[in-house]
């Protein structure tokens, strides 16, 4: 997994002992560990999601960026691992066909959240594709998810387009 330059202190979380860093091929099952505890966060009320399903989707999506050109971040705090990014260099976007970084997967310890760590991973991962020439960041979130909501309203990003279902 790669992710860019020496380790860097986020300003976003000063009170804390949070360093965020480039994973190494060692951080890979703490990722799939924590994204697999997480994964159900991303599935909305709306649908009626088979958990097994979701983490296997989840383990396709690591293979898929595993593939690919990518930025993995790690978030420790005291040294202990409490979170990741993940990033694809260039996911172009599906109408424009602009280039664009493109936010995969981020995950915090149930217990970790609501202290800076989220906002420091994505100041970090917005800092990695400025330097690999990106114009964009992208991402998607559950419309339920009210604080990753949130923490990127204030992170400056914007709804550009909704994607809308209906349970036929």
């Amino acid at each position: 997994m790669q992710g860019g330059d020496a380790d860097r202190r986020s300003r976003l979380a000063p009170e804390l002992n949070l360093r965020i860093r480039a994973a190494t091929p060692d951080d890979r099952g703490f990722i799939e560990t924590l994204g697999k505890r997480t994964a159900m966060d991303s599935v909305s009320s709306f649908r009626h999601a088979d958990p097994s399903a979701v983490l296997a989707n989840f383990d396709r999506l690591l293979a898929i960026v595993e593939q690919r050109e990518h930025v993995a971040l790690i978030a420790e705090v005291d040294g202990v691992r409490k979170g990741f990014m993940l990033t694809l260099d260039s996911l172009p976007d599906e109408v424009t066909g602009d280039d664009q970084a493109f936010v995969v997967y981020m995950a915090v310890d149930r217990e970790s959240r609501r202290a800076g760590i989220a906002a420091a991973l994505l100041e970090r991962a917005e800092h990695e594709a400025r330097k690999r020439g990106a114009p964009y960041m992208a991402l998607m979130v559950t419309e339920e998810n009210v604080a990753a909501r949130a923490l990127y309203e204030r992170a400056g990003y914007r709804t550009e387009r909704r994607l809308l279902c209906k349970t036929l």
